[in-house]
């Protein structure tokens, strides 16, 4: 998957078959990245994008020293699923 960062939208994204595949992000205050909606089009979920989208905000944000809050209740979720992330969510 070609996942890219479209800071001027806000956005990790993702082309699917069905359309446009995001992650929207704010950034409340410095080195703090605010991870607030998922939205996988119908023809490409349980495919792994909302997944992929995720894992690469974290990745971007560990890379990058930021801390992450997890407003959208998808990464809260998959944030349960996978404590090696955890140390990336901001007090």
């Amino acid at each position: 998957m070609d996942i890219r960062r479209n800071e001027s939208r806000h956005r990790f994204e993702v082309e699917t078959e069905g359309g446009t595949a995001v992650l929207e992000y704010s950034q409340p205050r410095a080195g703090v990245l605010d991870l607030r909606h998922t939205l996988v089009p119908d023809s490409a979920r349980r495919k792994g994008v909302g997944d992929a989208l995720v894992r690469t905000a974290l990745d971007y944000a560990r890379a990058s020293g930021l801390r992450i809050i997890p407003t959208c209740p998808y990464v809260a979720a998959w944030l349960g699923r996978h404590p090696e992330y955890r140390d990336l969510v901001a007090d």
